[in-house]
């Protein structure tokens, strides 16, 4: 009989096994991000409202439409993260990340967001995401660098179908007169009230809208890459020449505008052809006015959201052959009580030699110990009775192969470590 309660609408959890790929896919992102230098963050769940109305933008559907929003007991108004940018930036400037060594401050963290949206597959209220930021720094070679850490993951996990689509929305420079001609474009189309009120707040989310009745209307529409300055185009020149040195293909794509105000010049996205309307897997870009729009310094930075969900279901797609690491390399089997004490002090002895190692319980016998062997995945069990006891042997056995030999006790350690590394 299971519970009467059941988890929230739309909230994506994960049970093994595919929790256990969930994991192995986030530990392999802390790999990529290690090699690049970024420091890990712990942040909190929530924060105070105005951060993400001032930060991410009061005109985006995050903010005004899907955030989880709350009083507290003190009457502060508070917000589930939706995403992870402004967070991470609030975090850096309240320690003074900024002000303890060179920049740029390079971190990543992850963990759960929650948006109020209609649950479908790949979009959830409560998602899970890893988030890389690169705060303090201009440089073109750093745009790069948070694509390739995000590209070489992707490449290591195996999968061979994700697109990078890559756009620059310009600065704030170059922006003012092209937002002022996508307006005048923008007031000639027949579109809902709802949408006409955002082209006067911020008309490049116009551009972002999925309807395709707006998107068929703006498919003429001006484009940012037209309208950039020399310095940002410059700027986006060199971020594809560092991708093509890299050897990391990308498109073009000069209507990718993402949904959050913070963006600026390089902005892209990982796209998945495999996972239908829910295609983004993750993006980003740079953000160089974020700091002052939260009360902060003048201070650049650029980074990426990944979608987690998104990528196992991708994986899932692909059929890829990343695999988590298994959960039971080697399963003890006593038979009697003696045994019980020796193969639970031999399960010790393998984890801590870091093999992972577990047993069967509740004095089963041979024939139930080794369905539990075999519901857990292991390679080899390891037999142990009163004669073996006696005779100073385990039986190993392959479950795999079927074969089983006879080992001494003093070297199921070394033997086991030695089989599994093959």
């Amino acid at each position: 009989m299971s519970s009467s309660f059941q988890a929230p609408k739309g909230v994506s959890e994960y049970v093994p096994p595919r929790a256990d790929l969930l994991y192995a896919v986030r530990e392999a992102f802390a790999e990529q991000a290690r090699l690049a230098g970024y420091g890990y963050l712990e942040l909190a769940v929530f924060e105070d409202t105005n951060l993400f109305r001032r930060g991410v933008g009061e005109s985006t559907d995050v903010v005004s439409k899907e955030m989880y929003t709350f009083e507290d007991r003190g009457g502060r108004s508070l917000t589930l993260r939706p995403e992870f940018t402004a967070s991470v930036l609030r975090c850096v400037l309240e320690n003074g990340l900024h002000k303890q060594g060179a920049l740029p401050v390079k971190v990543w963290t992850t963990g759960a967001a929650f948006r109020a949206e209609r649950p479908q597959q790949g979009r959830y209220r409560q998602f899970y995401q890893l988030d890389l930021e690169a705060i303090g720094s201009e440089d073109p070679r750093v745009d790069a660098e948070t694509i390739a850490i995000a590209a070489n993951w992707y490449r290591s996990l195996g999968l061979t179908q994700v697109r990078l689509l890559l756009n620059s929305l310009g600065c704030r420079e170059c922006r003012p007169a092209y937002r002022a001609r996508l307006q005048e474009f923008l007031r000639g189309l027949d579109l809902d009230e709802a949408t006409r009120a955002r082209i006067e707040i911020n008309p490049l989310r116009v551009l972002d809208d999925k309807r395709p009745q707006v998107r068929e209307q703006v498919a003429d529409a001006p484009l940012m890459a037209d309208h950039l300055c020399a310095a940002c185009k410059a700027h986006h020149d060199r971020v594809r020449e560092l991708l093509a040195d890299l050897g990391i293909e990308w498109e073009d794509t000069p209507t990718l505008v993402r949904g959050l105000d913070y963006y600026t010049r390089t902005t892209y996205e990982f796209d998945h052809p495999l996972l239908g309307a829910q295609s983004g897997i993750g993006g980003g870009g740079r953000y160089d006015g974020l700091s002052e729009d939260i009360g902060g310094p003048p201070l650049p930075g650029i980074g990426f959201g990944l979608g987690l969900d998104r990528t196992i279901l991708a994986l899932e797609a692909e059929g890829a052959g990343f695999a988590a690491r298994p959960r039971c390399e080697a399963f003890g089997v006593p038979l009697g009580e003696a045994a019980e004490r020796r193969v639970f002090a031999l399960v010790a002895e393998l984890r801590r030699a870091g093999v992972a190692a577990d047993a069967a319980f509740g004095g089963k016998k041979l024939k139930g110990a080794m369905k539990d062997a075999d519901r857990s995945g292991a390679r080899y069990a390891v037999i142990l009775g009163e004669r073996d006891i006696a005779d100073g042997v385990a039986q190993v056995k392959d479950l795999a192969e079927g074969e089983q030999t006879a080992v001494p006790l003093a070297d199921i350690v070394t033997t086991l470590k030695e089989r599994l590394s093959k």
